[in-house]
């Protein structure tokens, strides 16, 4: 992938604000901070789109119906909030054998994954009680 200096405004903005953004919410943050910057929506997707499909991050479908983005390609899982719809990343340390014991039990070959668990994070319970 060619070096272009929006992609790495995109990228760089999606690495300091590692909340798993959707396209809309990183363009938002984008023209928050850079009020100036010629980056438009489209070549904001464009863009996440290029880097999902290099590798360089990581797109996770199936939290909402937009996709969210995230600067961290190790191995890990999310946490999503279901009051601050926040997302969170987990270390994988939690379950390692998720895909090995899978595969036994299945039969499939898994390259990929995304495993998101769902449910209420801490801040959300203590703001209950």
């Amino acid at each position: 992938m060619n070096y272009s200096r929006q992609r790495e405004i995109i990228f760089d903005t999606l690495r300091r604000h590692a909340v798993h953004p959707t396209a809309e919410r990183l363009y938002n943050i984008i023209k928050g901070e850079q009020p100036d910057s010629n980056i438009g929506i489209a070549t904001v997707y464009r863009n996440l789109r290029r880097m999902a499909n290099s590798g360089s991050i990581k797109k996770i479908s199936g939290l909402e119906e937009a996709e969210h983005f995230d600067h961290n390609t190790h191995t890990h899982y999310h946490f999503l909030c279901k009051k601050c719809n926040k997302v969170f990343d987990i270390d994988a340390k939690v379950a390692p054998e998720i895909i090995e014991n899978t595969q036994k039990e299945t039969g499939f070959i898994i390259d990929s994954y995304d495993v998101v668990f769902h449910g209420i994070c801490k801040d959300c319970q203590t703001e209950e009680n």
